[in-house]
């Protein structure tokens, strides 16, 4: 088939590589440093899935409207490269691959004659080096769209992702979404801190905070009538239990997380978009929480917190010493 990918970065390359060495044509979009190494030397994927070393067409945008087509791109940046692409993707088979919650909604708007569907990648992928990605954790990828039971475009869709990696058509997409934010929140400490998911994780103080940002994740999930999706073990009846735990308890969710994710470290996504100087997605992530304990009236003080140290990194381009982020919540 011919595959687009609108935004060649870690989960984008990973996918574009696979794709290819599966033997599908595969065009990519990218940006800078990036669309340079891949139009001079193609794309490496090493780590989790292999060796790969794939040259693909590359471009700023898609020269020819594909069969089906993944966005991969940051959420802060998907309006835009959606609307970039709008002639090739309109009318096609479009996949958006994409942290937060509001990334099918925009294709639908944009793009009122495509087949639409979400998935959400649990892979870690590293892309510290431009055109080379590095899987550092393996997963299953979760396909699907609306609150309702996976359809027969999903599931045919899923299977043919499957080429590259395993990708599972699931039930209660939206609702799978919630619960994917709840996993993100992963991401803000190790780009405050500069330290891996890990060595997040492993420290205790910051897995106290760690936790209490999934906890109250839950409960504006809870607040806004969210039933949530299966994933990765992680359902409805579990993180609802959870959110009644106290802290010390409610660790063994983190604990569980960083266990699976082994010994090689994961940067987290908002902590490479810092080191290389790009905008984060926290406003899709840790904002999303906030805007959502707003609007249900709710209060969300860690993820606010979190929020705004991220903005501050952002700014400054100097990460916050560990000490100093405990202060912030008076841990």
């Amino acid at each position: 088939m011919r595959i687009g990918i609108v935004g060649a970065g870690a989960l984008g390359g990973a996918f574009a590589a696979l794709l290819a060495r599966a033997g599908h044509d595969v065009e990519v979009t990218a940006r800078g440093a990036g669309l340079e190494a891949i139009a001079r030397d193609g794309i490496r994927l090493s780590g989790g899935y292999g060796e790969a070393h794939v040259r693909v067409a590359a471009s700023d945008r898609l020269s020819q409207r594909p069969d089906l087509a993944l966005v991969c791109t940051k959420a802060q940046d998907a309006r835009q490269a959606i609307a970039d692409n709008r002639d090739a993707l309109d009318g096609t088979v479009v996949v958006i691959v994409q942290n937060g919650l509001e990334g099918v909604a925009t294709a639908r708007e944009l793009l009122p004659a495509a087949d639409c569907h979400g998935m959400l990648s649990i892979i870690a992928a590293n892309y510290t080096e431009p055109g080379h990605v590095r899987i550092t954790t393996t997963a299953a990828s979760y396909l699907g769209r609306g609150s309702g039971p996976a359809d027969d475009d999903s599931r045919r869709v899923a299977a043919l992702l499957s080429d590259a990696a395993p990708v599972v058509a699931i039930d209660g997409f939206e609702g799978a979404q919630w619960t994917k934010l709840v996993v993100n929140m992963l991401n803000a400490l190790p780009a405050i801190t500069g330290l891996s998911v890990q060595e997040v994780i492993a420290d205790r103080r910051l897995r106290r905070v760690l936790t209490a940002s999934m906890r109250e994740t839950v409960r504006v999930g809870i607040a806004n009538g969210v039933r949530f999706g299966a994933l990765q073990g992680l359902g409805d009846r579990r993180l609802r239990l959870f959110a009644r735990l106290p802290l010390a308890l409610g660790q063994v969710l983190p604990r569980g997380m960083g266990a699976r994710m082994g010994p090689v470290p994961n940067l987290g996504s908002t902590l490479q978009s810092i080191r290389r100087g790009q905008r984060t997605e926290v406003d899709y992530l840790n904002g999303t929480v906030v805007r959502r304990a707003d609007a249900a009236g709710v209060p969300a003080p860690v993820n606010r917190t979190l929020t705004a140290l991220v903005h501050r990194v952002e700014e400054t381009g100097a990460h916050v010493p560990v000490d100093e982020v405990l202060e912030a919540f008076d841990a």
